[in-house]
């Protein structure tokens, strides 16, 4: 017996007796011994700390990157909502307009989920200056004398208000609000003339040719969503004065009905009962259909995302057993000792695999802490800038999900536990004599 195996033996001896028992105290003394390094002074071994630092940047990455990924949806949603209708509601037909619009606003505000219905006029249009450069955009049509309790969004509320604070442009033509990236592209400014040129309304002269009409309109303001491509192709104006550009405005027509709902996540739900509550051919679009290939691919990348970062963790179970291997074949005499002083292949198992799950919580645990603070670093300060005409927002939002955290805590955990397995295994089959004669 070597020397190194006897020291080992009576330090167990001492164990065994203060502790009365060769159960779970002594398996997480030996558990500890065997983490930490021969030299003095060091805490853990230096293979320990490959093993701990694998788990806690595995961990770090999936809950900093996830709440990245979630911050993009909830902040794109919020944007979306802020400038889209929960439903809208449409009359099917050639024409593509709503005759009998007052009786479908009232009875779709009466439905139990309905918060606001309001009519609007939604026409593709170029909007051209002086010089002849156009650019095509959608022109919607909302009424200046909308209360803003009662509009479908917070942007038509808004742009209904600066539309009902003006009597008169100053050259006397229809007022048009503009986004924000359109008129910077185009270099409008408020009191230019433009033109607009409705694709819809194109009639054929009396010598066979196409020619569109053309309306001018005086740009009064600007306004800013937050959303690229809403701020780069929407225009307002007023209700009547689009009716009178389309040539709709004595059969009182109009696009069709804007409604908010009280769930806008159970728009697929509320909108075919609203449909279904009033007579006649009438269909609905939800904002979720309208953007269902955007979250969907959203929702993908950070699918895709989470995988890749969980091999991370993976790769760091593999580093468990490998330093797992290298102690059990560094204390193989001392294993046999032990197990000829009567310790049981359960209680060797138990040994390593508590060496294994002390790594595997240390790393959560830390890949947690350091996971949230990142997390709230990167939202506190919008310490990361990103291009709105690529990602349609201007900063990079964390939102971290309790779920996400558990789930990546509880999948760290398992993995280490699985990481284990194989190694304890070793441990506790081998034979005490032949494993005392391994020096």
């Amino acid at each position: 017996m070597t020397d190194r195996a006897a020291e080992s033996s009576s330090r167990t001896d001492r164990t065994v007796d203060e502790s009365g028992t060769n159960g779970t105290g002594l398996a997480w003394f030996l558990s500890r011994r065997y983490l930490a390094s021969r030299k003095k002074g060091q805490f853990l071994s230096f293979i320990t700390w490959i093993a701990l630092g694998g788990v806690t940047v595995g961990v770090t990455a999936l809950i900093v990157v996830l709440g990245v990924m979630n911050g993009m949806q909830e902040e794109l949603r919020g944007k979306i909502l802020d400038s889209t209708p929960h439903v809208l509601l449409l009359e099917r037909g050639q024409a593509l307009r709503m005759n009998d619009w007052q009786r479908v606003r009232r009875e779709a505000s009466e439905h139990e989920n309905v918060r606001a219905a309001t009519p609007f006029i939604l026409s593709k249009v170029a909007i051209s200056r002086a010089e002849g450069y156009a650019q095509a955009g959608d022109l919607w049509g909302v009424s200046p004398d909308l209360d803003p309790a009662e509009a479908s969004t917070e942007m038509e509320a808004r742009v209904a208000e600066q539309l009902a604070a003006l009597d008169e442009t100053q050259s006397g033509l229809p007022p048009l609000v503009l986004g924000s990236h359109l008129a910077s592209r185009m270099m409008i400014f408020p009191g230019d003339t433009v033109r607009i040129i409705p694709f819809e309304s194109v009639r054929r002269s009396s010598f066979g040719t196409y020619l569109p009409s053309i309306r001018l309109f005086e740009v009064t303001g600007t306004f800013t969503t937050g959303l690229y491509d809403y701020d780069a192709q929407n225009m307002y104006a007023r209700l009547a004065d689009l009716q009178q550009m389309l040539g709709i405005r004595e059969a009182d027509q109009v696009s069709g009905i804007s409604i908010q709902i009280d769930d806008p996540w159970r728009a697929n739900e509320i909108g075919p009962r609203i449909r279904d509550a009033i007579e006649g051919p009438y269909e609905v679009r939800t904002w979720i259909d309208t953007h269902q290939s955007l979250f969907a691919a959203l929702q993908l990348e950070k699918l895709a995302l989470g995988v890749i970062l969980f091999l991370i963790v993976l790769v760091a179970a593999f580093n468990i057993v490998s330093t797992l291997v290298m102690v059990v074949v560094d204390r193989t005499s001392e294993i046999g000792i032990l197990k000829s002083m009567g310790m049981t292949d359960g209680q060797v198992l138990r040994v390593f695999i508590l060496q294994g799950m002390a790594i595997g919580a240390l790393g959560t645990a830390l890949g947690t802490a350091l996971g949230l603070f990142f997390s709230w670093l990167l939202d506190r300060f919008e310490i990361i800038r990103i291009p709105p005409d690529v990602y349609f927002i201007d900063r990079l939002p964390v939102s971290t999900n309790p779920s996400d955290v558990l789930i990546i805590i509880g999948g760290s955990l398992l993995i280490a536990l699985v990481a284990t397995i194989y190694p304890a295994l070793q441990a506790s089959r081998l034979q005490p004599v032949e494993a005392i004669r391994h020096d």
